[in-house]
Order: C-alpha cells, then structure tokens, then sequence
C-alpha cells in the first residue's frame, strides 16, 4: 500500500531545503524533496520553478507545520562571544573569531 506525502513547503533554494530536510528528520519525521535537479536552470525558468518541495507523510502534517513555523518566525539577535567578545551574527551557532559556541 501506498503512502500519499503531501507538500508542506516550498524552500527557496537546495541548501535551506537540505537544512530543513534535517531539522525535520531530526524530529523523527521523513521527508522527501522534490525539484533539486532544477537549481541548474536558474535563469531559464521563473523563480518558483526552481523552489525545492519538502513533502512528509499526512499524520506528520501538523509537527512539521510546528517546526518550520517556528523556522520562519525565528529572529536572529546578534551576540557577543563570552571568550572573546566578538559579535556575531544572529544566526551563527559558534563565534567566527574563536570557535566559542553561542551562550
């Protein structure tokens, strides 16, 4: 028997699907993508051509929607290294300078 996966976003490029693909695998939930190969015809095709899909399963629906939620809702604050005293962007999970990881 055949399960249907239905698509739950549409990321912008391969890498931050390949990053949400791990966040959500992390959460023990499966995940296909779709239109990776499209990224090579950037250019030749609109935009949205070229998004790639995240698909999960249908009970996996409502977590995954939880998750990446909270992924767009997410504010990257910049912070200060406390070994070094380097600001960081937000978004960086280790100080560029040091290694430090984010307090």
């Amino acid at each position: 028997m055949s399960t249907q996966w239905i698509q739950v976003y549409s990321a912008a490029n391969n890498l931050e699907a390949h990053s949400l693909k791990g966040m959500l695998e992390s959460a023990c939930i499966a995940v296909r993508l779709t239109g990776e190969s499209l990224g090579s015809a950037v250019g030749e095709l609109p935009a949205n051509a070229v998004e790639v899909g995240l698909w999960v399963e249908p009970e996996c629906i409502a977590q995954a929607g939880r998750l990446l939620q909270d992924y767009e809702q997410a504010e990257y604050r910049d912070w200060i290294c406390t070994q070094c005293n380097e600001t960081n962007e937000g978004q960086f999970e280790i100080c560029w300078q040091c290694g430090c990881e984010k307090p």
